[in-house]
């Protein structure tokens, strides 16, 4: 990784922990409409009658755009072309993860994927998406879920965002909250340091506890994310180099039924807090602009998803039974 990569990857990290608005930063590009978060075509929901909700923030499913001569650099949530992906993946991680728990996922003016290949566009641009799902969480928490407990999960861009709202969260609020999971991001050691409501998780049932974690082939590979402050192994959910075996087909972009399942040992290394997976064998995994060979961002809920659908119900059953 070149040090101009390295700096806008940090970037990255730091700009959703400042908690700076969007109008601090004057844009000087065009802005698709903002969601208006009482319609409810900005939201995918399902509700099943569950005791607790899954919030999820979608990653970056937006590329740059041209309508009307003009240049797009965020989501038009309005558009169904420009929502058409942001909606493949809300329903994917609906069946995948959710399980028992209701669902409620955001349409947000997410940037593009081009805008994090220089420092001053991200800056510029990324602030917009965190308000956006800034103001769709206090309209979620105020109408749509008044007193559930929660969980909230964000991956990718989506994942820096919920650090975000977790710096912001208030107490209350966190006292409802069964877990965070930052999938595919990092956790700054600072904001891990003086975040109050960032709790390391340290198994496979606390609750009010954050699960990170990030998949690579070994050290050699090169990281999207600085160094996380903490990390998990979500297939033994332990804490330390202790090996896990995974059973589990590499692509999701083809039937399970056409696929022969990889055997993976994934390893959580103490000295970088990333995953390393061995026995790894698609090939289509990789990222365009950000992709590095070997770095399996893009399959973080894939490889894991049995195990983190089981994981998110333990997880809100121990919830309920303390609260009880």
């Amino acid at each position: 990784m070149s040090r101009k990569q390295a700096h806008i990857l940090l970037l990255l990290a730091l700009l959703c922990l400042a908690g700076c608005k969007s109008h601090l930063i004057p844009p000087t590009f065009h802005l698709p409409p903002s969601p208006d978060y009482a319609d409810t075509t900005q939201w995918y929901v399902m509700e099943r009658g569950g005791a607790a909700d899954l919030f999820y923030i979608i990653s970056t499913e937006t590329g740059d755009y041209t309508r009307g001569g003009v240049s797009y650099h965020h989501a038009d949530t309005y558009s169904d072309s420009v929502r058409l992906p942001m909606r493949s993946e809300m329903a994917g991680v609906e069946q995948l993860l959710s399980g028992r728990l209701n669902y409620y996922s955001p349409y947000y003016r997410q940037c593009s994927l081009q805008s994090f290949t220089d420092p001053k566009t991200t800056a510029q641009r990324l602030p917009t998406a965190t308000d956006d799902v800034r103001r769709a969480f206090r309209h979620y928490l105020k109408h749509l879920n008044p007193d559930r407990p929660f969980i909230v999960a964000g991956f990718s861009q989506g994942a820096m965002i919920v650090l975000q709202l977790l710096k912001e969260m208030d107490r209350t609020t966190y006292r409802r909250m069964v877990a965070a999971y930052v999938i595919g991001a990092s956790v700054p050691q600072q904001l891990a340091d003086n975040c109050c409501n960032i709790v390391p998780a340290k198994g496979a049932a606390d609750t009010g506890v954050t699960i990170c974690y990030n998949s690579v082939r070994d050290a050699a590979t090169v990281s999207l994310f600085p160094k996380s402050a903490f990390a998990i192994n979500p297939v033994n959910w332990h804490t330390d180099d202790t090996p896990a075996t995974l059973l589990t087909e590499p692509t999701p972009f083809l039937p399970v039924g056409q696929q022969q399942k990889d055997t993976l040992t994934v390893r959580l290394d103490a000295q970088s807090q990333l995953l390393f997976v061995e026995g790894y064998t698609g090939t289509d995994y990789m990222l365009p602009l950000i992709g590095h060979e070997g770095n399996y961002h893009s399959r973080e809920i894939w490889l894991y998803r049995e195990q983190l659908r089981e994981n998110m119900q333990l997880r809100t059953e121990a919830f309920l039974k303390y609260r009880k």
